[in-house]
């Protein structure tokens, strides 16, 4: 179905997201909306200490009011590379600094709604340095077993979408070529 934007109201412009509103007609003069919230985009890292212990972090969600297993992420900032981005963030959520970077896979969060595509990275040859969260993050780092995070995920002690896609994206497609 042929359908034409006829006008796109902003609702919200905030630092990380903007709400809009897309008003569509097709072809029979039919109208319909789209609510849409546009993000720049966010890297998720999967942190090896070693070959089998991944560095998870137990992060304050203030929008559930409740903490969550997670892998270090975060929001781009404006024209920022992702893989800067995962080095930005890794320190800050973490206090450790990649010696290396592996992309992985790239996958949007809830494209139905949100425009936020998520960037997969595995770091490797950690280096220990300080963390540094921004005003109001509440994290600390879980140094785990890789086979507990799986379980963890089975158990669903560990139920965050994102931390969720890339660990089992690693463990199917990247584990034995670290």
């Amino acid at each position: 179905m042929d359908q034409q934007l006829i006008e796109k109201q902003v609702l919200y412009n905030g630092q990380k997201v903007r709400l809009e509103v897309h008003h569509f007609e097709d072809e029979q003069g039919r109208r319909h909306k789209k609510e849409i919230c546009v993000h720049r985009g966010a890297v998720v890292v999967a942190p090896f200490l070693d070959v089998d212990t991944i560095l998870l972090i137990r992060n304050f969600r203030y929008s559930i009011g409740q903490y969550l297993v997670e892998l270090p992420a975060g929001t781009l900032e404006p024209k920022e590379d992702p893989m800067n981005a995962a080095g930005r963030e890794l320190l800050e959520e973490t206090g450790y600094i990649a010696g290396r970077f592996k992309p992985l896979e790239a996958f949007y969060a809830s494209p139905g709604i949100l425009t936020e595509k998520l960037y997969g990275f595995a770091a490797y040859d950690l280096e220990k340095s300080t963390q540094r969260l921004e005003v109001g993050e509440e994290i600390e780092p879980l140094p785990t077993a890789w086979d507990e995070a799986l379980q963890m995920i089975r158990d669903g002690r560990i139920c965050d979408a994102k931390t969720i896609a890339i660990l089992l994206l690693f463990n199917q497609f990247h584990r034995g070529g670290q």
